[in-house]
């Protein structure tokens, strides 16, 4: 027998048009939206890098959206995987900080000014992500009313159910006690914590932990621990480049995001803690 090593088949080369590969991700499309507007090679890295946050935006949305989902039909391990796999992708999302996250002061400064009036909280697809969580302001479609398209996207998200309002509902389907207050609320408006629904979580984490809805909790922790952690890195990161200055396209900067930071996600799954 032979030992001789042969060279591995040639792949298939010639293809009419574009190649499967081009038709099916767009790369042609995706590595020419990149329209720097300074001279400063570091521009570069920044709009590549927020670009990439957008598209983890767009994953995470749809992980949630599918998770809402879930739950309205009672599929809580549909909604588990869901939410598992957005740990992933929101670790990577996190991750797209590092380029910037040791930016100096002359550094953002050399390509600040190409940014004009733009800035991060303009972004229509965090907008939604940061519904879906419950964060809701009527007042943040404003900036979107010349763009009909995402405008009609995030009014529509801001009268949907959050995705912790579908968590209550299963909780109360399952006969917990949540507040006819908490079920019936105006779901446009951003969620309040309730003590009762704390009682609740701090019930159900005294019970069984290989519990359905006990996992599911610890699913969501794992959501909100991570957003929590995307907001004190862009906090970190942008006080490093620019200090306590005023934002771009108008933000109060650091003191927004430090507000921000503050807040947790899912209230009470953080709370219940206390009292198990």
């Amino acid at each position: 027998m032979s030992h001789e090593a042969f060279e591995p088949e040639t792949p298939h080369l010639d293809f009419e048009g574009t190649t499967p590969y081009e038709d099916y991700v767009r790369a042609d499309v995706l590595t020419h939206l990149q329209h720097t507007l300074s001279d400063d090679p570091g521009e570069m890295v920044f709009l590549v890098t927020t670009q990439v946050m957008e598209l983890w935006f767009t994953v995470i949305v749809h992980e949630w959206e599918t998770a809402a989902n879930a739950l309205r039909g009672d599929d809580v391990p549909t909604a588990i995987d869901a939410l598992k796999r957005s740990v992933r992708e929101l670790e990577a999302l996190n991750a797209s900080w590092k380029p910037l996250g040791q930016l100096t002061p002359a550094q953002f400064n050399a390509y600040r000014g190409a940014l004009g009036e733009g800035s991060g909280f303009q972004s229509a697809m965090y907008r939604r992500l940061e519904f879906l969580l419950g964060d809701k302001s009527a007042s943040m479609l404003v900036p979107h009313r010349g763009a009909p398209r995402a405008h009609a996207e995030l009014e529509k998200a801001l009268h949907e159910p959050s995705l912790y309002d579908e968590v209550l509902r299963l909780l109360a389907r399952r006969g917990h006690a949540i507040p006819e207050g908490v079920l019936r609320r105006d779901v446009s408006r951003r969620y309040e914590p309730s003590p009762e629904v704390e009682s609740v979580w701090a019930a159900v984490y005294a019970g069984d932990e290989r519990d359905e809805v006990a996992r599911l909790g610890e699913a969501l922790t794992d959501v909100a621990e991570l957003v929590w952690r995307w907001r004190n890195d862009h906090l970190v990161a942008t006080r490093r480049a620019m200090g306590a200055k005023a934002g771009t396209g108008g933000s109060a900067g650091v003191a927004w995001l430090e507000k921000r930071a503050q807040k947790n996600v899912f209230p009470e799954l953080w709370t219940a803690r206390s009292h198990v």
